[in-house]
Formats: C-alpha cells, sequence, structure tokens
C-alpha cells in the first residue's frame, strides 16, 4: 500500500488546537505533522524539528485500536468501548485516506470511520520510544550510609501542590518519608491515608492502636523491644505502605528503629554470595495463629525481580514457622540467615529515630523493617495509630499530583 501525502509548509508552521485523545495527561507539547503516508500496513509520520525531522511508524491497526473518538473511547470513563475483534478485517488491508489538518493526522478508513490523532500525543508515542519513557515514578534507590529520610510539614502535605509533590516522590524513592508538625488529637492518619487511596485491612482491622495492652496478640502491643522486622511476612500478599502516627511518646524508651532492607540485602550479596543467593532462592514456612485466624504463607526472605534487583524483603523472626527443608540445607540456611541478620544489625544501615507527637512516619513494608527499643509503660504514655495503604495507590497520587501541580504525566 502506497498513499502519501505531504501538506504545504504553511500546515508545519504551527498546530491548531488539540486533538481531544481522552487521556488526563498533557501531550500537546510538539511540533507539528508535516508529512504522512501509507507503506507496509503501518502510517509513517514525520515531524519537523528545527533543522531536522523525526519519522515514526505506526501499524495501521495500533492506530485503529487507539481511536479516541466517541464511538470508540466512552466520552466521560474514556475507557475503549470498541473491539478490534470485531472490526472488518477488509478495512486494515487497504490504505485509509490520509490527510494532516491543523498540524495533526486525519485517517478516514475503508468502512468509512473517521479518526484523529493529537500530533504530540503521537510523538510522545513513538514506538521506537517506549523503552525510555520518563515516569513520573522513581526507581527504589537503596539508602546510603547516614541516610536523612525527607520530612514534610502536616499542614503543607494536607494542603497538597509540591509539599505534597515532593513526600510522596520521596516515598516512592527511599521507601521512607516524615510528616511533623501535626495535630495529635486521634484519626488524622486517616486523613492522611485519604489522600492516597483507602485502608488495606488486615486481620488486625483496618486502623490500628499501637500500645502496651493487657491481652495482647502481637509483641507490637506489649512494652516489648520489637527486632527489626517487615511486617505480616505470613500473607501471599503483605501490605505495601505502612504509616504510623504518634499521638503520644512519653513513656521511657521506646525509641523507633528503621532499616532498608534492600541496602542490608545487597551488602550481604556483596559479602556472601552463597548466602544472598540461599536467601533469595529458598522458600520458608511464614505464620500468624491466634483464637481466631491461621495465616500461613511459604516465601523466601530476599526477592528478585527479572533484572535480578532486590524488589523485597521478608524478614520477620516472630512470623517464622517450623522451619522444613531438606536435612542438608538446614544449616546452611541458617547461617544465611544470620548472616543477613547479622549486617542487619549494623548502626551502617540503621536509622534511630523518637518520634514525636504530630509526627508520622511512612514506609514501603516490602522493603523497610522497622522496629522499637522497649518502653516502660509506668512513666509515660506512647500511643501509635497504623494503618495500612497500597503501593499502587500512592504511585497512583504521585501521578495525580504531578498533574495538578505541573502538567506531568507518566
Amino acid at each position: 500500500m502506497t498513499d502519501c501525502l505531504t501538506p504545504p509548509a504553511a500546515a508545519a508552521d504551527s498546530l491548531s488546537s488539540s486533538v481531544d485523545m481522552k487521556e488526563y495527561g498533557a501531550y500537546t507539547n510538539s511540533p507539528p505533522i508535516v508529512a504522512a503516508h501509507c507503506a507496509d500496513d503501518c502510517i509513517h509520520v514525520a515531524w519537523q524539528l528545527l533543522d531536522t525531522r523525526e519519522s515514526a511508524a505506526y501499524p495501521l491497526l495500533w492506530l485503529r485500536d487507539h481511536c479516541a473518538c466517541d464511538a470508540c473511547r466512552h466520552p466521560q470513563t474514556y475507557e475503549r468501548t470498541q473491539f478490534i475483534i470485531d472490526l472488518d478485517p477488509n478495512c486494515l488491508e487497504m490504505a485509509p485516506a490520509i490527510s494532516v489538518e491543523g498540524g495533526h493526522l486525519a485517517l478516514i478508513w475503508s468502512d468509512g470511520h473517521a479518526s484523529r490523532f493529537d500530533a504530540g500525543w503521537l510523538y510522545r508515542l513513538r514506538p521506537q520510544q517506549q523503552a525510555w519513557q520518563p515516569s513520573i515514578v522513581p526507581a527504589n534507590q537503596a539508602w546510603a550510609e547516614h541516610f536523612i529520610p525527607h520530612r514534610s510539614d502536616f499542614v503543607d502535605y494536607m494542603a497538597g501542590g509540591n509539599a505534597r509533590l515532593d513526600w510522596l516522590h520521596a516515598l516512592c524513592r527511599d521507601g521512607f518519608a516524615i510528616l511533623q508538625n501535626g495535630p495529635s488529637e486521634g484519626g488524622e492518619i486517616d486523613q492522611v491515608a485519604a489522600t492516597i487511596g483507602p485502608i488495606r485491612a488486615s486481620n488486625f482491622g483496618g486502623r490500628f492502636e499501637v500500645f502496651s495492652k493487657p491481652k495482647p496478640n502481637n509483641a507490637a502491643y506489649t512494652a516489648l523491644g520489637l527486632e527489626l522486622h517487615t511486617d505480616l511476612t505470613n500473607w501471599k500478599n503483605p501490605p505495601d505502605i505502612q504509616m504510623l502516627y504518634c499521638l503520644a511518646n512519653d513513656a521511657q524508651g521506646g525509641e523507633s528503629i528503621f532499616a532498608d532492607g534492600v541496602a542490608v540485602a545487597e551488602a550481604l550479596r556483596e559479602q556472601d554470595p552463597q548466602a544472598f543467593r540461599l536467601l533469595a532462592e529458598t522458600a520458608i514456612d511464614c505464620r500468624f495463629a491466634d483464637e481466631e485466624v491461621d495465616l500461613v504463607t511459604r516465601a523466601t526472605v530476599i526477592h528478585l525481580d527479572e533484572h535480578d534487583q532486590v524488589i523485597e524483603v521478608r524478614f520477620n523472626n516472630w512470623l517464622r514457622d517450623s522451619l522444613r527443608l531438606p536435612p542438608a540445607q538446614i544449616m546452611p540456611w541458617y547461617r544465611a540467615y544470620l548472616a543477613f541478620w547479622k549486617i542487619l544489625r549494623s548502626p551502617r544501615y540503621r536509622l534511630d529515630l523518637r518520634l514525636a507527637a504530630g509526627e508520622m512516619v511512612a514506609f514501603d513494608n516490602r522493603r523497610v523493617m522497622h522496629g522499637r527499643k522497649s518502653f516502660d509503660p509506668q512513666t509515660g504514655r506512647r500511643h501509635l495509630q497504623g494503618c495500612y495503604v497500597d503501593y499502587d495507590m500512592v504511585e497512583s497520587a504521585l501521578r495525580v499530583t504531578a498533574r495538578q501541580t505541573a502538567g506531568v504525566t507518566s
């Protein structure tokens, strides 16, 4: 198929108003389309950038699938309402009529359907650029020595804008961020969670109260010191982001402790590669049981992605169930586990904080371990409120806040 059009130079001088592609993000900053033609079942589009041209090829099926007219996308929800499986195959075997209108691409298909594509939208989605399109969501960054967490004032965060954007960005990047100078009347954690998404409930409920209880069903509800750990390792899908809001911390002791599991795991990889591999490849049993629930799963301590990067650490000595491994693996596993634990206890990887009333920490429970020193409930009140939210919703809040503040999309 060979159908070619090169518009007159006047058409390339500037773009007309943008074409509604039924997306929430900005996509209008681009040069106009200066040429378009059909060849090899693709529409080849060219843009003029200063003294050079840039081009891209879009398969006919891809273009028809991405038509954003009201017949193909719902005008309110922006969801697809056309089903490409029901298309007449002939309309994709014949070249559509091509024109450039106001610097944008217009197609009329052989079945009479009309599609228009914004020049900036097409430019942003050039197929050859898919591998490196920038994202507003940062990659995980292991804590360096003497890590200093990001802090924002509660009032500034709740007002939205750049303060919220920076805080959410730090939470995604470092797996840790702090809100400070907030009220401490109770329920503030619900307000913060509402800016992100629904609270994720567990067997401990939605919002949970952390203080010493007469009949605890978890070590967190005692005055004991808590070894560094990640929560709910006994769940197949443990919660992502944990938030802890301090309402009172007047008791002696009770300082909070945090450590980045990514940094600890990478240190183990460097110091003892065999131990690292054993913890990344050998699943063990984790379990929580009380009178009402019995939650069990089997998982590795270190989780890797397809690029061999550490993406999750599950470390919780309370929730380790009986160790069921072949005899030859038992002692090697223990040695690897203790090697990890030894690094974890090093001051190099710890962050010690004494939370004050009106402060809140948020951290990625899939990588950041938390604990506390013991406290004496007879010397004062120590009360924290906690909850979990999904990491997907944190990323969503980051994207929406970026759009609201600077028109950024990903």
